[in-house]
């Protein structure tokens, strides 16, 4: 019991202090997350509904990474120069159409052309809304306010999925509308509260950076930033196969249908939902930023390594809840590392530079991880992730005792 009121009390301290500003970005994150349905089922949709291949569903999803890749550097870079407030405005608003269309679009190439540039203006959303996060909060709540943002996103995230299984049982157009009505809401609010209002930016932030500045004035020529940057995106490799080759594996392999591959995707943003404000307030006081980086991806090696014996549904909920845990250490201390690294001046290029990381897995991990699985199974993907984790986390290790 003591130790109920022990986490209850962690939990309810992990909110405290944070700004308005930060609450309201996280509401504008959870509204638009909440009708992101079109991922998840998208590797579902092609191979049942369209009759894709493996291989061509991979090479699509793949278009998604290349555009996203691309959205982040272009959103940094205009993040920089046009602020962060209109560039997520107009991605917010410009994706709308490319939703209402994307049902139409039933061939192979019209299929790749559309999802790549869907991809691109939604990305341009990521660095900026990074950046908007760092700006509105409080400098001693950075890292919570990143948690709480991420949080609203897992939310909205375990919403989506699970009604969009529901409407995918009915009909895949669905879940394209759906996206587009969200976003139409999230921007909508986003321009309401945001148009004008003023950040949290004090003058002390400046002067401590001013030196790290004239050092490095853009993210690209920070070395060791570059290189954490790649050991980020080996770890965002095998962490979002979630999105790609996990949901392909219960389809076709765990025989699970829709509505059940919809809750069992929900289950991570529950079970991020729940813990992560909480985990992470205690993290961050307890160990250093390198053991969060190290453990969380160890716990996304243990997600894959429990698959190789089994996948009875509790396996398969077992392998959720700790990819989920690695997922709630990794992500919001790698955005922590990218604005320690950064200044106000150059955040939106160092924000940019960690969403492509994230943005290059988006290319790799459904094109290699669909290639490994349609020729030489899912066991050995799973291997080859481990594998690739290990990789991670020696990297980090190294790397980051040199920040």
């Amino acid at each position: 019991m003591e130790s109920l009121k022990l986490y209850w009390k962690n939990y309810i301290s992990a909110y405290q202090g944070l700004s308005q500003a930060t609450w309201l970005l996280a509401l504008v994150m959870f509204i638009n997350q909440s009708g992101s349905m079109v991922l998840p089922f998208l590797g579902v949709y092609m191979t049942t509904v369209l009759d894709f291949s493996l291989k061509n569903a991979g090479i699509v999803l793949s278009t998604f990474g290349v555009g996203s890749i691309l959205g982040s550097l272009v959103g940094g870079w205009l993040t920089d120069k046009f602020g962060s407030f209109k560039i997520q405005v107009s991605s917010l608003f410009l994706s709308i159409p490319f939703y209402l269309i994307l049902p139409f679009f039933k061939s192979f190439e019209t299929l790749c052309l559309s999802i790549f540039f869907l991809s691109f203006i939604k990305e341009l959303f990521r660095p900026a809304n990074s950046a908007s996060v760092s700006y509105y909060a409080k400098p001693e709540n950075i890292t919570r306010a990143f948690s709480l943002n991420r949080m609203a996103l897992n939310l909205g995230y375990s919403i989506g999925p699970a009604i969009g299984g529901f409407l995918a049982a009915v009909s895949y157009n669905f879940l394209f509308y759906t996206n587009a009505v969200m976003s139409f809401l999230a921007g909508t609010l986003f321009i309401i509260y945001f148009k004008n209002r003023k950040g949290n930016t004090p003058e002390k932030v400046i002067a401590d950076k001013a030196e790290q500045i004239i050092k490095t004035k853009s993210a690209y020529a920070d070395r060791k930033f570059i290189f954490f940057s790649i050991f980020i995106a080996i770890y965002a490799f095998c962490f979002f196969q979630i999105l790609n080759t996990l949901p392909l594996f219960y389809k076709n392999v765990a025989l699970m249908d829709e509505k059940e591959v919809g809750l069992l995707m929900a289950f991570n943003g529950i079970v991020v939902f729940i813990l992560e404000m909480a985990l992470v307030h205690y993290a961050e006081k307890k160990f250093t930023l390198t053991a969060n980086m190290i453990i969380g991806s160890l716990f996304c090696g243990a997600a894959f390594l429990v698959l190789l014996p089994s996948h009875l549904i509790v396996v398969l909920y077992l392998s959720i809840f700790l990819i989920s845990i690695s997922e709630i250490l990794i992500m919001p201390f790698a955005s922590t590392v990218a604005v320690n690294r950064s200044g106000p001046t150059n955040r939106g290029s160092y924000m940019g530079l960690n969403g492509m990381s994230f943005s290059l897995a988006f290319v790799t991990s459904p094109l290699i991880g669909t290639f490994i699985a349609q020729n030489y199974g899912f066991t050995n993907l799973w291997i080859f992730n481990c594998v690739m984790i290990l990789v991670a986390t020696v990297g980090f290790y190294f790397v980051m005792k040199k920040m």
